[in-house]
């Protein structure tokens, strides 16, 4: 019998790998994090929370990873933080995607939220994104 594994790793690692190679989103963001440094200057992508579920088959098995992102910016309105937004989704919406050990079969764009951080000083915007992300292990 084949031996399952997690798709999450190599996901995040697939998304991240997309994201801080793309010159245009380097031009508008400090960086793609995972981990971020607390002097991390604004504005910024963090790769964030994921969830998975199996998507088998008869012959094969699969699974569905979501994944949210979160774009951050100290941008007097949502001007910026949309335009980060919309790069990201460009960059991964029906785009195809790399994901070492397993077949990518499609990116999709699920939804985004707009959300103003209420502490003092009330001046951080914050996109969350949510993509859907299925693969399949290849046959034994």
């Amino acid at each position: 019998m084949t031996a399952v594994f997690s798709p999450m790793a190599a996901v995040q690692t697939a998304i991240m790998g997309r994201l801080r190679t793309d010159e245009q989103l380097g031009e508008l963001v400090s960086g793609v994090y995972d981990y971020l440094p607390e002097t991390t200057p604004f504005p910024y992508v963090v790769v964030g929370e994921a969830t998975e579920t199996p998507d088998n088959a008869h012959d094969r098995y699969g699974r569905q990873t979501t994944v949210t992102l979160h774009v951050w910016s100290q941008y007097h309105g949502y001007a910026q933080a949309h335009q980060i937004a919309d790069r990201v989704t460009a960059l991964l919406d029906h785009q195809p995607l790399t994901v070492i050990g397993l077949t990518h079969i499609v990116t999709r764009y699920e939804f985004s939220q707009t959300l103003t951080d209420p502490e003092t000083p009330g001046n951080i915007r914050h996109v969350v994104l949510r993509y859907r992300i299925i693969t399949e292990q290849p046959p034994a």
